[in-house]
């Protein structure tokens, strides 16, 4: 029978768990909550000691030993969570960057559809791309934002705000750098760069494909009303010469494309790539100087000044949970729940299909970065298993059926002010048809390839 150390662990990380949840209700940032729920749960192994372990995990510890084995385990979720953090450190600034330079101007400017049907494709088609280069935070508030310039009706800003956090989910799951639990398996080893984009790449089309011609129907005919007055934009972006976007544009998705290269080539772990990238970046936007270095719109587009704009919040969250987690995988707790979802009463593959689909359709109500540790710390599949390849999928794209399930999904509902029962009404059903319809394509595409 387990202690009662073992079960407090528990509660507290599911309480944690549901204050992240409730982040915006409460008004507590969830970086603040994972951050303490770390310290409390590492606190009471350590004052619990073997008592918060499994027997399988105890079996072998003493006393003298435990202490050693604590420091040990600590040393080492630090080590694995800090390779998550400076690489997600590195690839936000260097987006921060092209964004402050108005680099994704060059792209979002030559936008100018009036027919409701082909500003969803061209919407859709350029989130998808995007997020797989960026990520799909940083996608959607990209997107969200040219949507005030080009559509002055609100519920029409809703929808296509929506429709960007389907195809910019979507767009994140099938590269390695494209989401937040995609860059967690790859760095953890669990997917190699080339083959998540082999395999999940036309699931991840197929997940928005459906959707969008359903919508196609439906919104034929369609108009957009343009604005009828002039959008005054005075942002540092809007003063730099046209070559220097472009020049910064090229840069950012230029050095970000070549670290899962730098990876392949080296072997070296991503974050040391994403470092030397950044490195990159700040010499020549150094170098980019204006004629004045006095001249005030230079301050602002200095890497330093563009440091303080990271969402260094977000960080701070991924640092908290991630060693959270790593409690649950030392003490067993996590071992235990993998056994008891293998006792799904299905055979292999489909039981393990079956597990991806849930946690997907979990990450549309909970953190899906939690989900994801915890499942890596589940199980044990080697290397490009079909397993990680779907919970790649499942955990990027499932997000998008709550407008709340994905940082992509929050970040439209702040700027656009959407209304969490309007999304459920109008969205979600078209989500998890394409969600389902990825995760069966998957499914089948595996059938036919073994």
């Amino acid at each position: 029978m387990m202690s009662f150390a073992f079960y407090l662990i528990i509660c507290v990380f599911v309480f944690g768990y549901i204050c992240i949840a409730l982040e915006y209700p409460l008004k507590i940032n969830k970086a603040a909550t994972a951050l303490l729920m770390c310290a409390v749960l590492w606190t009471i192994f350590a004052m619990s000691g073997m008592g918060a372990m499994t027997p399988d995990f105890a079996n072998g510890l003493t006393e003298e030993s435990f202490h050693d084995f604590l420091s040990t385990n600590i040393v080492h979720h630090l080590g694995e969570t800090g390779e998550t953090v400076f690489f997600l450190l590195g690839a936000m600034t260097i987006v921060e960057v092209v964004d402050r330079w108005g680099g994704f101007r060059v792209i979002t400017d030559r936008i100018n559809a009036t027919s409701k049907v082909e500003l969803l494709w061209i919407l859709g088609v350029l989130a998808f791309f995007l997020s797989a280069i960026l990520d799909n935070l940083t996608t959607t508030i990209m997107m969200c934002t040219l949507l005030n310039k080009l559509i002055p009706e609100k519920h029409d800003r809703w929808f296509f705000a929506s429709m960007i956090v389907i195809a910019a989910n979507a767009g994140g799951a099938w590269t390695p750098i494209g989401d937040v639990t995609t860059i967690m398996l790859w760095i953890a080893g669990k997917v190699s760069a080339l083959n998540i984009m082999q395999m999940t790449v036309l699931p991840s089309v197929v997940s928005i494909l459906v959707p969008f011609a359903i919508l196609s129907y439906t919104l034929r005919g369609g108009h957009i009303t343009a604005h009828t007055e002039e959008v005054v934009d005075d942002s540092p972006a809007s003063r730099v010469p046209d070559h220097q976007r472009k020049i910064v544009l090229c840069l950012g998705v230029g050095v970000l494309i070549c670290v899962p290269i730098f990876k392949s080539i080296t072997h070296l772990p991503p974050y040391i790539g994403i470092l030397g990238a950044l490195g990159i970046v700040w010499m020549v936007t150094e170098l980019m100087r204006p004629k004045d270095p006095a001249e005030r719109n230079y301050h602002s587009l200095k890497l330093s000044h563009i440091l303080r704009r990271v969402d260094l919040s977000s960080i701070i969250f991924f640092l908290g949970i991630l060693m959270a987690v790593g409690v649950l995988q030392v003490c067993g707790h996590l071992s235990m729940l993998a056994n008891s979802l293998d006792g799904i009463a299905l055979a292999e593959p489909y039981k393990y299909f079956t597990i991806d689909t849930i946690i997907g359709v979990l990450s549309s109500i909970v953190d899906n970065v939690p989900l994801v540790a915890g499942t890596m710390g589940m199980y044990d599949f080697p290397i490009d298993h079909y397993f990680w390849e779907m919970l790649a999928y499942c955990a990027g794209t499932g997000g998008s059926i709550l407008i709340i399930g994905s940082a992509a999904g929050v970040a439209a509902m702040g700027i656009e002010k959407i209304d969490f029962i309007w999304y459920f009404k109008h969205i979600t059903w078209i989500a998890f048809i394409g969600y389902i319809a990825g995760a069966l394509f998957y499914i089948g595409q595996y059938m036919v390839i073994n």
